[in-house]
């Protein structure tokens, strides 16, 4: 019953956008929704929200500032919210060059500053580039290890001994494992739930799983069970963090730019841009986006 001179207003429906990030084929990429005006919604109605578009995570724009190109955002997937996206963040960046013109961003997240560039590459697809937090990366201790092969059901073999399992922030942190064979890293079958345990005991977002087909090209798979989600097609956060691990271990080409190929075992090829940034101990992700 309603009292009288009271109204009991409906929650705002948001306007949700979908764009696939790291691909200018809509049919490639990794799909986030995007909110541009999420001011009205509270932590319960965004998380609602996320779920019902049922993609690894969708962005949330809760302050804005248009003329100065300054942005609150916030990033849920269907289960939680996480600090930090790459993929919804290139997805939004994209969504507002398309509305705002191309140019520089800035995104306040819960993981901190995170700067943009926006604009048209030769084919005219619109292009984002992220700056990533200060990376940061540790050798992953045996137990850490242990655990997480018994639930990729991998054993110490499957692994590459020139890229040794570290656990790498790059806003978030994750596992970082690098797969002996290409065939090891196409046949991922891992134990949903039992990942998931493991990765809530060590606060990880995703595993990063790769195989370095040269020093200029991986292939990377990232499995996202405590998000509610099997797989991310492309994970630009990982790349972030892998970047930086790939810094520690002196193990970057000479330019300082390599390529991550990711989605391609579950029929969305994704690609990423990925490039140090010298003397900041930063990294650049850069990828375009298009909206389905």
């Amino acid at each position: 019953m309603t009292t009288p001179g009271t109204s009991s207003a409906p929650a705002p429906v948001p306007d949700v956008l979908r764009y696939t990030a790291f691909s200018a084929d809509p049919s490639g990429g990794n799909p986030a929704g995007v909110v541009l005006d999420a001011r009205a919604l509270g932590d319960d109605a965004m998380l609602a929200v996320a779920a019902e578009v049922g993609y690894s995570e969708s962005a949330f724009v809760t302050e804005r500032d248009d003329a100065a190109r300054r942005f609150r955002i916030r990033f849920f997937s269907p289960l939680a919210e996480v600090d930090f996206c790459g993929h919804a963040t290139v997805a939004t960046a994209v969504a507002l060059a398309d509305r705002l013109g191309e140019g520089p961003l800035v995104f306040a997240t819960n993981a901190g500053e995170i700067t943009l560039d926006t604009g048209k590459d030769a084919t005219g697809a619109v292009r984002a580039t992220l700056t990533s937090v200060p990376t940061r990366t540790r050798p992953a201790a045996d137990v850490e290890l242990d655990q997480a092969l018994a639930a990729l059901r991998w054993s110490r073999a499957d692994l590459d001994p020139l890229l040794p399992p570290h656990v790498a922030f790059g806003g978030v942190e994750h596992l970082v494992l690098g797969v002996a064979t290409r065939e090891r890293l196409r046949a991922l079958d891992y134990d949903f739930d039992g990942l998931a345990e493991v990765m809530h005991r060590h606060g990880w977002t995703t595993l990063q799983l790769v195989w370095r087909e040269s020093e200029e090209l991986y292939h990377a798979r990232d499995p996202f069970p405590i998000g509610g989600v099997v797989e991310d097609a492309a994970t630009g956060a990982a790349a972030a963090a892998f970047g930086g691990y790939l810094r520690e271990l002196g193990a970057l080409p000479a330019s300082g730019v390599f390529t991550i190929r990711q989605g391609e075992d579950m029929g969305r090829p994704s690609t990423l841009t990925v490039a140090s940034v010298p003397g900041t101990g930063r990294i650049r992700v850069s990828g375009t986006a298009v909206r389905l």
